[in-house]
């Protein structure tokens, strides 16, 4: 044991002495010559910030709290966080940081579950395919804002259909004293004509109009079909977004985490300060103090009701972004690392504030109660939104700085998300694409790109609708899963803190190691529970998909989770031994395994070795693990092959 605590405390000192230097550390000084660090503290935590304070902060977790009773649903949101998101959270940062691995490689900890990477991966490669379309919406909408009148606020455009209304001073009048309106024809100005049928207001809202948004929206961005069966022409507008936003993902990434955490300098913080300009502004609006208080009065007997717990936990997982591999990527390029997961459900709450005084306004406008004035996912961003900037003074302005934000976090979370793909290639095959980062990295924008181009004809909708209901939420808590039960199960929680202690000079608390072992896997379980027995088949609207949809989308929501067992079967099938000698080999870490940096690696395997007992050294000499970043002329590889040599 002394032997230990002297090597820790030699490496808690060479790591300490590089912490300090963090700050000032150049491009051509990183530790980590291979692979790079962060060039800054700062960098990567902006960037971990960014990567986990995406769109869903924007619409997904308001229209959750505005569907679970306001206030009454931060409550169980709060309750999940705690026991869940900061336990995983903390998790995936401690094993990516001390690895300094991309999502695949770093399953040198236990070969057999290797899959679990592939299907990180995969989960990210098809969530970039359809974030960046998002993010391709949000640049039209910024071009389109940047005009004297915004194009959705008026009923005269080209797009527009016999059924588009819009209320202003004049229609006020008419309503308030019950005046003749007639058939409702719209002019050129997007008013409502007058004749001799009298009708009051009620009677005018029964008829069926839509908002000179959800118009532009649907008639205009999308020119949306009449369902997947029918995907129409390609949308050349948005065709060209698509293409500037992935050549603005290349331009910041293609130098990796150098390029990257220069950039999230402005994405990451950007958006703070538009909230904070946008809740100035909405709270000071006519009928904001309606939209706070549903937003913030709990609705206590929504609790009651298994839903709202059940939104609650899935939301974790959209928020902190446990299971995508990103954290597990940007943490990789760190050399310390969380506060991180309050910062994010801190912004969440934050950017309710913002949302709910102007969903409060909207409802003022429209005269409809505020449980009618939003709708789930694209719709509240790009149809309730654009209504309530249209109505604000300078309205041109405001809708500049909103779609410049939405732009900010959008490319914040891309960035994570691509950086886990590109890391996953090259940390699997260092010999060929390490030196070719760039090249890589264009080539696979590319690839994303054309596969991204159905999604932006006129029936795209339809099919991004798919991936987004599918993908993402079976996957996610069965691969968090499969990493906690293994870390903490297979590895061993207790080697894992001491591996954390070696990192950050102390053994964290036991409160870890119950959440790891016992409490999150339980809650992983129940939540995955629920999204199965909730899940219904897709829709969009009223739309109903076709059974071959439907099963497309079962498919693409497989294709992360199959990696897993099919892993399994070739690491099995592919190692020496007996069946119970492969198993044993396979759940016990590569020799490879440990601190990447190799005069780390040198301290950890002198501080392993001290436990007295060479059971405990995991180091199996049967596995061959190919190219694996092992070098004959690297002292790593060396230390590796001894070390296997001296326990056979």
């Amino acid at each position: 044991m002394e032997k230990m605590s002297e090597a820790t405390k030699e490496f808690n000192e060479d790591d300490s002495s590089s912490s300090g230097e963090c700050s000032t550390l150049s491009e051509n000084s990183d530790e980590n010559k291979e692979r790079g660090n962060w060039t800054r503290k700062m960098d990567f935590w902006l960037s971990l910030v960014g990567y986990a304070v995406g769109l869903g902060n924007i619409w997904r977790f308001p229209y959750l709290c505005y569907k679970s009773g306001g206030g009454a649903f931060l409550i169980p949101y709060t309750i999940f966080l705690f026991l869940c998101g900061v336990p995983l959270f903390f998790l995936e940062v401690s094993f990516g940081q001390f690895a300094s691995l991309s999502p695949i490689t770093i399953w040198r900890i236990c070969p057999l579950f290797k899959g679990t990477g592939i299907g990180m991966a995969i989960v990210s490669g098809m969530c970039c395919l359809y974030y960046n379309v998002l993010i391709a919406w949000t640049i039209y909408f910024l071009f389109m804002s940047m005009r004297t009148v915004l194009p959705w606020s008026t009923c005269g455009n080209d797009w527009n259909t016999e059924h588009c209304f819009v209320k202003d001073k004049s229609i006020d009048k008419a309503f308030k004293y019950n005046q003749t309106v007639t058939n409702f024809t719209t002019s050129k100005y997007g008013l409502l004509q007058q004749s001799g049928v009298l009708m009051n207001s009620s009677s005018i809202l029964k008829q069926n109009y839509t908002s000179p948004s959800e118009e532009f929206w649907e008639k205009h961005v999308l020119q949306i079909t009449d369902g997947i069966e029918n995907m129409g022409e390609l949308r050349w507008q948005l065709f060209l977004c698509l293409l500037f936003s992935w050549i603005l993902v290349f331009l910041c990434l293609c130098k990796g985490v150098k390029s990257s955490g220069k950039v999230v300098y402005i994405t990451a913080t950007f958006p703070y300060l538009v909230l904070l300009v946008l809740l100035v502004r909405g709270v000071t609006l006519p009928g904001a103090v309606n939209g706070l208080k549903w937003y913030l009065i709990p609705k206590w007997e929504k609790l009651a009701t298994f839903q709202v717990w059940g939104d609650a936990a899935v939301q974790i997982f959209y928020s902190v972004g446990m299971a995508w591999g990103g954290l597990i990527t940007l943490a990789s390029y760190n050399k310390q690392a969380m506060i991180v997961p309050l910062m994010n459900c801190g912004t969440s709450v934050f950017a309710g504030l913002v949302i709910f005084s102007i969903i409060g306004f909207m409802a003022h406008e429209t005269g409809v109660e505020i449980d009618d004035a939003i709708k789930q996912g694209p719709g509240l961003v790009f149809v309730a939104y654009p209504a309530a900037l249209a109505k604000l003074p300078i309205s041109p302005l405001w809708a500049v700085l909103f779609f410049l934000m939405l732009l900010s976090v959008g490319l914040d979370t891309q960035f994570g998300m691509f950086e886990t793909m590109i890391s996953a290639f090259i940390d699997e095959y260092p010999k060929y694409l390490r030196n070719r980062k760039m090249l890589l990295t264009a080539f696979v924008c590319f690839v994303e790109f054309l596969l991204g181009i159905p999604c932006i004809m006129e029936g795209g909708i339809y099919v991004l609708q798919i991936i987004d209901w599918y993908c993402a939420v079976f996957s996610l808590m069965l691969l968090s899963f499969t990493e906690c039960v293994v870390i903490a199960w297979v590895y061993g929680a207790d080697r894992f803190l001491s591996d954390i202690e070696l990192m950050i000079g102390y053994k964290p608390s036991i409160w870890w190691k119950i959440c790891w072992q016992f409490i999150t896997p339980i809650v992983i379980i129940g939540i995955w529970l629920f999204s199965v027995i909730q899940l219904k088949p897709v829709s969009y609207g009223d739309y109903q998909y076709p059974g071959w949809a439907i099963a497309a989308g079962w498919l693409l929501g497989l294709a992360s989770i199959l990696p897993l067992p099919a892993y399994m079967i070739y690491a099995i099938l592919t190692t020496d031994g007996n069946m119970l000698q492969r198993i044993r080999t396979l759940i016990k870490p590569s020799p490879l395994w440990g601190p990447a940096v190799e005069r780390y690696r040198i301290k950890y395997e002198a501080s392993r070795s001290s436990f007295g007992t060479s059971g405990e050294i995991y180091f199996p000499p049967t596995i061959n693990f190919g190219d694996d970043n092992c070098h004959p002329d690297s002292e790593l590889c060396a230390l590796s092959i001894s070390k296997t040599n001296h326990i056979s």
